[in-house]
Order: C-alpha cells, then structure tokens, then sequence
C-alpha cells in the first residue's frame, strides 16, 4: 500500500509499503532510502558488498566499518551481530535506533547531519582524475594526513573516486561511498594542508556530484555536526539539511556475551 509522508527536514515524499528488496526482505516501516541509508544500500545497489547474518548487515570490512541493525533489535540481532562482526570488534553505525545490550562498550558518538543536494551547481572538473586500486596507497595517506572520516583499503571499490593531483601528488580527492536506491553519498572529501583555501573540495564535490546526477540519483552527504567549516562548504555548493543524524560505535565484548 502506498503512503505519503513528511521526512525531517524535507517537503513531502512518497513511499511504497509492503514492498521488498533485492534480497527478498521486507521493505522496513522506515520506507525512505535515507532514514536508514547503510541498510537500504546493503540490500539493494551494494549488496554484492554486504555481509549478512539474520537481520544484521555490514559492508565487507575492508570496504567499510558501517553496519545495520533494525530498529526493533533484540538479543538474537545482537548475538548474530556478535557472531559475525567477532570478539573485540568495532561497528559502526549510522543512526543507530538500538540500545546495545549489557558489556558492549560504546567507543564514539557524533552527534551529525545529514544533507542533500538542492541546487548544486554541477560541473565536470577538467582537472579532476579517477582513482583506483592502483591509487589507494596514496589515498591512505592523504586520508590518515587530513583525516575526513572512514576510508579503507577497499572503500573505492563504493564507487567513484577522483582527485587532483599537483607536481604528480595527490593533494585532495572526493568519492562516493554508501549507495542506496537512487542515492549516493559524496564522502571522503579532504584537501592536503598547503593546498586548502583553493576551492579544490569544492570542486571535487561538484565534479562527484554531476556523475551522480548524470546516472539519474540524488547527491547526499553526512558530516560532524561540529564540521562548521565543512557545513558552510556543503551549504553553499547547494546542499541543504534533510535531518540530524547520530554517529555511533560500539564494540563486540571479548567473551562471556550470550543471548
């Protein structure tokens, strides 16, 4: 049955229940791709690159840290969580709507954002390289020097990454990571210290975005609600807030978790 709804920070939007995903699941009561995009991205255009077990999904962990857990999860979603993320391990989550039970230690919460694109003034940066695996060494660095968030061995496998690069040195870079149904989200936007105040990630967002749009999805993006220098960015390329949203993790206890 379909439903209109209003989603924080948006007009109206439609919403089709009682459909189901590429996996064959359910379609959540959370029927907008963005209330819970790292589950609408792992059961649809990116689950080639999921981890399943139950009702919990992950990336591949070399991909990303992000993982989803329903809202209403109990003690078995947090066993299987256990069971396939290991003793020990750090998840990461976005939005997380579940309390985690007793012994798993909470490791951060960042209070973010999430925005969308409105009015982005698109452009093809003629400056601007693709990235591949024969770059992510390089990317490492520059990421581990500017520290923009998440970004692992695998994580251009997401999507596109491009970068420009001066006297033959990465110096800034932008991609695409979480992938839902007719949305993809601009991340990894850092620029190397020297080369800041140049406008470089703002035009690599822009040349992010004109292939987003060109593939006929909507850009998004997620931030630190602290990021005011990086919201101010966003904002005047033409993005605007759609809805808070909490960053969280947690840790997988070492032994003695049961159900």
């Amino acid at each position: 049955m379909a439903e209109t709804y209003a989603a924080p920070g948006t007009g109206t939007i439609s919403g089709t229940y009682g459909a189901t995903d590429l996996t064959g699941e359910a379609v959540r009561d959370t029927v907008h791709p963005l209330d819970d995009p790292v589950h609408s991205a792992l059961t649809g255009p990116q689950a080639a690159l999921a981890e399943r077990r139950g009702r919990v999904l992950r990336y591949q962990p070399d991909v990303s840290d992000w993982t989803a857990l329903p809202a209403d999860a109990g003690p078995e979603d947090w066993h299987d969580l256990a069971e396939l993320a290991g003793p020990g391990t750090e998840v990461a989550f976005v939005g997380l709507a579940a309390t985690p039970p007793a012994g798993w230690e909470l490791t951060f919460h960042v209070p973010g954002v999430q925005l969308v694109d409105t009015e982005t003034d698109l452009d093809h940066d003629p400056e601007a390289v693709h990235l591949g695996p024969a770059d992510v060494p390089e990317m490492l660095e520059l990421v581990e020097r500017t520290r923009p968030g998440p970004f692992l061995r695998r994580t251009v496998e997401a999507g596109t990454y491009l970068g420009i690069r001066r006297e033959g040195h990465l110096v800034a870079m932008a991609g695409e990571r979480i992938h839902p149904t007719g949305w993809t989200e601009i991340s990894a936007v850092c620029t190397l210290d020297g080369y800041r105040g140049q406008g470089l990630g703002g035009r690599l967002v822009r040349a992010v975005a004109a292939g987003v749009r060109q593939r006929g999805e909507t850009p998004f993006l997620h931030a630190s609600a602290e990021n005011t220098s990086a919201l101010r960015l966003y904002e005047t390329l033409g993005f605007t807030l759609r809805r808070t949203i909490d960053f969280t993790g947690v840790r997988v206890p070492e032994s003695g978790w049961a159900r």
